[in-house]
């Protein structure tokens, strides 16, 4: 039962260090919104240099930010890792 209750208190503090998730820093929401977008028009997957090229066009995010925003996708669960590396983005257009 002690474990039980470990394991319920650990998931709880997952979401709500989750919840309190910043974008990257030198990001907003706009620039969230303008990845979204930018990750559905490439067909939702990031993975190559020919994945982030476009994006960064798009929403003029350096590659550092790119990735950084990538790992707050992930984080924020809007996005999930691809086992060969990458992540391919989970709601909005590219909701399956």
């Amino acid at each position: 039962m002690k474990n039980k209750i470990g394991l319920m208190g650990a998931i709880a503090a997952l979401g709500i260090v989750a919840g309190c998730t910043a974008p990257p820093e030198g990001t907003g929401e706009q620039d969230v919104a303008k990845f979204q977008v930018a990750v559905a028009s490439i067909g939702c997957t990031l993975k190559t240099e020919a994945d982030y090229l476009p994006v960064e066009l798009q929403t003029g995010l350096t590659r550092e930010q790119s990735t950084q925003m990538a790992a707050y996708m992930v984080t924020t669960e809007r996005a999930v890792r691809l086992e060969g590396g990458g992540i391919r983005m989970t709601t909005g257009a590219c909701a399956a």
